[in-house]
């Protein structure tokens, strides 16, 4: 035996050796690997920008569709996905010349129809998304611009998409996207605690750049995700749930997809409770638990899934935890930005979108874009 033991260890050695080159290998490659995966995605984007400069269409993806009232409600679907679509270009692409033509067009749509946008109708509220997301890409195209008069006009739209979101706050404080109570006007509708969480975030980036944002309704949406906030870190889908805290939606798995976004407006806004070591467990929950949202990937009807997931959770989750990283020490950061890259590039579709739930013809554009904002924050 003392014979045979050095015999093995002659060749474990080599082997240790080469696993550690090729780990090292695949580490050094992973960057390119994004890098890939962003040019194909951003060639998607290019290719399939409307000729008004907007992204995507009320064309029906099937035969069951979410409620949506028309016109507004597509104007809103609209409006948000080609903001989602243009911030994502803005942040990858605004140096190459070959966007150029492309961002130019998308800015121009902006800035002549997201000042007109209003809500669908007394239940439908998807225009708040749109305001959010439409404030991010403003915000880039305001640090991305030349000139006093065109910074000028960019921040008064700003201003009047956080006058709209004020507008549009449910009366308990924060935002949501339906009122099926009242329909007053005045949202009497329950908050939702992910809408809450991506208007905050958006208006933190405007606070960013020198805009004042009303404190009143920061308070009173802040208060709102506190009251929706678990003992586990999960949240509540909604607040009119928060008798029924422990229903599928409400538990970890059900809130993999929206935990990252709560946490992050909390955190960005002063709230000291949340620490890198949650922010750390909320990931580690999203990587080892990624199943429950990848099962709802793709499927058709909304909440059809475990923990009632609905498949636009998928890359919405990810593009928001991708941003808690963001928030972490630098040293901890390889770590989750390899973990979430390694989901994400391999969902890629051959045409260089990325998809979750077939939602009229704007699927692969906010699912591309989500996901290209994503890789963009793993890149080391």
């Amino acid at each position: 035996m003392n014979q045979i033991l050095p015999f093995f260890l002659f060749f474990a050695l080599p082997f240790t050796s080469f696993a550690s080159q090729e780990k090292n290998q695949n580490e050094k490659q992973l960057p390119l690997n994004i890098l890939a995966a962003i040019e194909k995605g951003s060639t998607f984007l290019k290719k399939n920008q409307n000729e008004d400069g907007s992204w995507g269409s009320p064309h029906q993806t099937k035969g069951l569709n979410i409620f949506a009232p028309v016109p507004g409600s597509h104007r809103a679907f609209r409006l948000a996905v080609s903001a989602l679509s243009l911030n994502a270009l803005l942040h990858i692409q605004s140096n190459n010349l070959e966007y150029k033509k492309t961002i130019s067009k998308a800015r121009d749509y902006l800035l002549k129809n997201l000042g007109e946008l209003r809500r669908a109708s007394p239940m439908a509220i998807y225009n708040v998304w749109s305001h959010a997301y439409g404030i991010q890409a403003l915000v880039m195209l305001h640090q991305t611009s030349y000139g006093t008069k065109v910074k000028t006009r960019i921040r008064d739209l700003i201003i009047h998409q956080i006058s709209m979101l004020a507008k549009y706050e449910s009366i308990d404080g924060g935002w949501g996207y339906y009122d099926f109570n009242a329909q007053t006007k005045q949202p009497s509708g329950s908050s939702i605690s992910f809408v809450n969480a991506t208007v905050l975030i958006s208006l933190r980036e405007a606070k960013n750049i020198g805009i004042d944002v009303p404190i009143k309704i920061i308070e009173k949406a802040l208060d709102a995700i506190r009251r929706q906030r678990l003992p586990d870190h999960s949240y509540l889908y909604g607040e009119y749930l928060k008798y029924r805290p422990r229903r599928g939606i409400n538990r970890p798995g059900g809130s993999l997809g929206r935990s990252h976004a709560c946490n992050l407006a909390l955190q960005i806004w002063g709230e000291k409770s949340i620490t890198t070591e949650i922010h750390k467990l909320c990931l580690d929950r999203l990587i080892k638990r990624n199943g429950w949202l990848d099962v709802a990937r793709k499927r058709p009807v909304p909440h059809e899934s475990w923990f009632a997931v609905a498949g636009y959770f998928f890359y919405y989750g990810h593009l928001y935890a991708s941003l808690c990283v963001e928030q972490l020490p630098l040293t901890e950061r390889p770590y989750y930005q390899q973990k979430l890259s390694k989901i994400l590039i391999p969902l890629q579709e051959k045409d260089g979108s990325w998809w979750d739930f077939p939602f009229y013809n704007y699927h692969q554009q906010y699912g591309t874009a989500m996901a290209l904002l994503s890789l963009n924050q793993c890149i080391p």
